[in-house]
């Protein structure tokens, strides 16, 4: 399997559908060290005048540490083929388990990121911002106490999305 870069105007999709129901892999680190995590929340859309990314990480996950050490991250979104996988990465730890070995993901790099070669699409994104949401930040106590009252807040990252890779079936 190869990957086409893409000029982002060229990428159809809907974020919505491919962030928030299809949910997709966000890794940092090289093939040397790196981890994995699912997300199924973020954001696609313009800041500061360039193609952007956020994602948010939970304090407590192993990914937090390879997101803050590294320039970069991918994100990569797969097919229904792969829910498996996703629901894998998403439940279990890189602090105790290779998650590509035990999901039969293949890692690969891609402009120096880890990203895999089952994804359909990849985006190649370079942090940006970075700040930890704040309890006296939330305007509606409601939703704080849904996701936040017993679980660790997130961290946000906002990335420029330098590249686009869609897969091919050479």
């Amino acid at each position: 399997m190869q990957f086409e870069k893409k000029a982002l105007s060229e990428v159809q999709w809907n974020p919505f559908e491919m962030i928030g129901t299809q949910w997709y892999l966000l890794t940092a680190g090289n093939l040397e060290d790196y981890n994995t995590m699912t997300a199924s929340w973020g954001f696609m859309g313009v800041m500061w005048g360039k193609p952007s990314f956020l994602c948010g990480v939970r304090t407590n996950r192993h990914t937090l540490s390879f997101m803050e050490k590294n320039d970069c991250f991918s994100v990569s979104f797969f097919g229904e083929d792969q829910r498996a996988a996703l629901q894998f990465c998403g439940t279990h730890s890189g602090r105790d388990c290779d998650k590509a070995k035990e999901t039969g993901l293949t890692p690969i790099a891609i402009d120096g990121v880890t990203a895999f070669a089952e994804a359909n699409l990849v985006l190649i994104c370079k942090k940006q911002y970075t700040d930890l949401l704040k309890p006296e930040g939330f305007l509606l106590p409601e939703t704080y106490e849904r996701w936040y009252h017993t679980d660790p807040l997130h961290k946000l990252f906002i990335g420029e999305v330098l590249a686009a890779y869609e897969r091919t079936e050479h």
